[in-house]
């Protein structure tokens, strides 16, 4: 390798790709290539929204440099064409600090605009009025059933309960532009020309195992605490943190609408689907180093990318 590299350690939840990261930042640094961490998961850049999201603590960061954390509040509406413009400044000055910058997290969308040519159309206030008041009218399953029958391949990754994200996709249809939420261009180019990307997996019935344990250890570590507070600091207004699995859930409960054990139960069956949606997005990226990060040594993928093999 030569010149600084961006990494992207990328996979679905509760995969392992928090530890690798630093773990590889600490292999980099070993070989004396600094490195800076970028986040790369949607949730994770909301204040406040620590338990849910299973964000890193500062003090268990390893005085690893990280960067996308904690950026916005919970009032703000994350999008993704400002996350690209954020997180692409953030590397390119890590890069000018001589260091390379690891980007991770499971947010597909996100991951991808950062690493590939990804153009996104501009917003078009009027027209998304319009089909905010039919998402209000018609329900979002009629709006979905409208994107499914133009766009299939976008339809796919976006929940058809997501009313947000499909009058999103159906302003970009209507502007006559491609979605982005389908398949990656059919020759993506790569934003930055030295890029290694490592994808993290676990077979599936463990998977499915640790995601329902680790959501019942976020409800006895105070989740729904955390989420009263985030309340009072206007987490039913933010268009994108209310709608957050596990913080939906948690404020249902708070208001009585469900049981704990159903906000539980709703919580797990969420995060499965999500996981499959993850690993069927990160799975197109063809050219990536898929590790199982329980077992991987991160010096062995820094002494493979020296030696010019995958990553």
């Amino acid at each position: 390798m030569t010149g600084p590299t961006l990494w992207a350690v990328v996979g679905a939840t509760g995969t392992g790709k928090t530890v690798l990261s630093l773990d590889l930042a600490e292999a980099l640094a070993a070989e004396g290539r600094p490195a800076e961490i970028v986040n790369a998961d949607a949730m994770q850049l909301y204040r406040g929204m620590d338990i849910g999201t299973a964000k890193i603590p500062v003090a268990e960061r390893r005085g690893i440099p990280h960067h996308l954390f904690d950026a916005l509040a919970v009032t703000d509406e994350a999008a993704v064409a400002w996350y690209q413009d954020a997180a692409r400044a953030a590397i390119s000055a890590i890069h000018a600090r001589g260091a390379d910058a690891i980007l991770v997290g499971g947010s597909g969308l996100y991951v991808s605009s950062v690493l590939w040519d990804f153009r996104f159309p501009p917003r078009d206030e009027a027209l998304r009025a319009r089909l905010e008041v039919e998402l209000e009218r018609e329900g979002a399953g009629a709006l979905f059933a409208r994107l499914r029958a133009a766009d299939p391949a976008a339809a796919a990754n976006i929940d058809a309960r997501n009313g947000r994200r499909v009058v999103r996709a159906l302003e970009v249809l209507e502007q006559g532009s491609e979605t982005h939420g389908g398949a990656l261009p059919e020759a993506p180019v790569r934003w930055h020309p030295s890029t290694r990307i490592v994808a993290t997996g676990i077979e599936r019935e463990q998977l499915v195992t640790m995601l329902d344990a680790r959501v019942e250890v976020m409800w006895a570590a105070g989740l729904v605490d955390e989420v009263d507070t985030l309340r009072r600091e206007g987490l039913e207004r933010g268009v994108t943190a209310s709608r957050a699995i596990g913080y939906a859930q948690a404020l249902a409960q708070l208001r009585g609408d469900i049981t704990r054990e159903e906000a539980v139960a709703q919580t797990q069956a969420l995060t499965r689907r999500y996981a499959r949606r993850q690993v069927s997005w990160f799975r197109r990226y063809t050219d990536a180093h898929r590790v199982d990060a329980r077992t991987t040594d991160a010096a062995q993928i820094v002494r493979a990318a020296e030696e010019g093999a995958a990553p």
